[in-house]
Formats: C-alpha cells, sequence, structure tokens
C-alpha cells in the first residue's frame, strides 16, 4: 500500500527506473530510523517499520531501533504480522518478503523487477491464506503462507464487452492477453478483512466488496472520483475509506452508502489508525484527524513531515513519517 502522494509518485517512478535483475541485500546505516518510512506494524511486543532503500527495523519499546537483515534494496510500502513466526512485507519491484523471527532477518518469496510494479498492501486471513496487491490491477494470492504467488487479474471491474474480448484472447493468444491486460486496471491501494468480507480501494475512486474472500468482487456504485489510500474499520458495524485532499467517507457495513466526514484540512490521508476511543487520519504536512461519533479534531505535527502509517504501542502512537519514527500522544 502506498499511503501518500510522495510515495505515489514513487510509483511512477519505478517505470521508468528498473532495479538490479539480482536482488542486493539492504545497506546497513547508522541511523536507519530516520529514513522514509510507510508502514508499521505490532508483532506481539516487537514494533516492526519498513520504508526507503529496503529498510526494516525493529524495536521492543519505540525508541531504540535495529535494522533487519533484508535482501533487497527495494523500496517497501506494507507490512503484516500474524505471530511471532509469521510476517510479510511487500513493496516495489513486487517483492514479497517473509519473516519468521519477528522481523530480524528476512527471505524473498517473490521478487520480480522485471515487472515494473510495485506492490502497495499485503494481507494475510490465516497463516495459510493471503493477498498482495498493487499499481495497475496486481493482484496475487497464495494458499501456502507464501511459498508460492498466483496472480490473478480480477476482470470484476472490466466492462461486460471487454471480458468477453479478453477471454477469447486468452485462448486465442496469450502473450497478447498479458499484454492487453498489464495496465487496464486502477492501482489497487489497500486491502481489508472485515466480518468474514474483503474491502479493496484505489485509483479512481474504487471500492469494492467480496463476499466471498476475494473469489468475486463487486465495485460500489462511485461516490468519489479521487483516490483512496486507506480502508479500516471504525467499529464492528462501520468502516471508513480515505485519500485525496483530506477526502473520507464512512458507511454502515451492511448497507455501504457512505457519507462524506469533513476534515479541517485538505491533506491527503494516508492511513487510518484506531488509538484512545478515536480513528485517526494520518495525513500529509503532518495531519492527524481525529474522529469520533461525527466529529474531527485536528492535531499536527511541528515539523510538518507527512504521515504514512501508525501502530499503537504502549498508550501511544508510533508514527512513520516521511523523515522517519516519532511517537505521539493524544492531548488530554
Amino acid at each position: 500500500m502506498i499511503k501518500t502522494s510522495i510515495a505515489s509518485a514513487l510509483v511512477l517512478f519505478c517505470t521508468s527506473v528498473s532495479a538490479q535483475v539480482a536482488p542486493e541485500s539492504a545497506l546497513q546505516v547508522q541511523h536507519p530510523e530516520r529514513t522514509l518510512f510507510t508502514d508499521i506494524v505490532d508483532n506481539e511486543g516487537t514494533l516492526i517499520a519498513v520504508g526507503k532503500h529496503g529498510t526494516i527495523v525493529t524495536s521492543d519499546d519505540g525508541k531504540h531501533w535495529q535494522q533487519a537483515q533484508v535482501p533487497v534494496q527495494s523500496l517497501l510500502t506494507a507490512v503484516t504480522s500474524l505471530s511471532a513466526d509469521k510476517s510479510w512485507a511487500c513493496g516495489h519491484d513486487s517483492s514479497i518478503l517473509f519473516s519468521s523471527d519477528k522481523g530480524q532477518t528476512w527471505q524473498i518469496q517473490q521478487f520480480l523487477p522485471q515487472q515494473q510494479k510495485p506492490c502497495l498492501d499485503i494481507e494475510f486471513i490465516d497463516p495459510n491464506v493471503g493477498f498482495a496487491i498493487g499499481a495497475y490491477g496486481m493482484f496475487y494470492q497464495t494458499e501456502d503462507g507464501g511459498k508460492t504467488w498466483h496472480k490473478r487479474f480480477i476482470d470484476d471491474f472490466v466492462h461486460p464487452d471487454d471480458k468477453d474480448y479478453l477471454r477469447e484472447l486468452k485462448e486465442d493468444d496469450p502473450q497478447a492477453y498479458e499484454e492487453e491486460t498489464q495496465f487496464i486496471l486502477p492501482h489497487f491501494n489497500r486491502l481489508l478483512t472485515q466480518q468474514q468480507q474483503l474491502f479493496l480501494v484505489g485509483e479512481m475512486g474504487l471500492v469494492a466488496q467480496s463476499l466471498d474472500m476475494g473469489k468475486s468482487w463487486q465495485r460500489l456504485d462511485e461516490f468519489y472520483p479521487g483516490s483512496f489510500f486507506s480502508v479500516a474499520s471504525y467499529d464492528d458495524e462501520e468502516i471508513i475509506v480515505a485519500g485525496l485532499r483530506g477526502n473520507a467517507f464512512i458507511a454502515n457495513i451492511d448497507n455501504l452508502e457512505f457519507r462524506k466526514i469533513k476534515t479541517p484540512a485538505k491533506a491527503t490521508i494516508n492511513s487510518l489508525v484506531n488509538f484512545e476511543n478515536k480513528t485517526y487520519m494520518l495525513a500529509n504536512s503532518g495531519y492527524l484527524f481525529g474522529y469520533e461519533k461525527g466529529e474531527v479534531d485536528s492535531s499536527q505535527l511541528s515539523s510538518g513531515h507527512a504521515i504514512l502509517s501508525a501502530v499503537t504501542f504502549k498508550n501511544k502512537l508510533v508514527l512513520a513519517t516521511e523523515k522517519g519514527l516519532k511517537t505521539w500522544e493524544a492531548k488530554k
């Protein structure tokens, strides 16, 4: 998942600059916690953050960070954990990494720089079944914990007439089919599992729902034409989607009739996190918009650095920003 317009620009950058065919290990640096970070997760008391040039760092206290051994130098965009021995990260070069030791060391499960497509989010619904999504409709699925990843083309988002054409093309000319479908779909930016359903958001107002764990998808009627970078649960009954220029919407999970949330600034919202009974929208220019029961308040980092992600840790938020990792505590 890329979380900001900064990272979105890097999506475009990757289409013109290809990584080496063979991966190179991330460089070990003196202060790895000061670079661009795109995502962060709490793995049973150990924080794992991923970011620029294949940098992955871990911490048990949110203050002192250790750099992990990572076999790629690709920009990493997302990280997820199910347990101490099961973490995954993904990023540019269609890279997918796996760690069995709380993020200390990582192994490559997939690395396809020739595709020039970044993976933008990765989620697992159990130790075996997971999804990796990204630019131009990238959609990979695994049923063995990532040992093998299978590419899928989600034709549910294609016009019915085009479906027939693509079906015939796949049978008659598989190579032409691959070329035709390479850039036909929008970017898939973020994936959410909620109440045995999957929600997918992305470019050009894409909000889609799957009731069968990704086997089929239904795109919701468009209610906003811009890109969404994040989707998250607000409570057990509602979800929030958010994206460009501070646009955010909330809906009941049963009817999915989205209504607008008024935010106090037009800063692109990159990620959502639940903290102290609020859902915080983490945005460019250092904004944190706190949503609770229809009301929105606003805080801002003095640095103004874009916030790409965050995680609740020891009664504080640990923020992944464009200039490193920071802790933040809500004002009482």
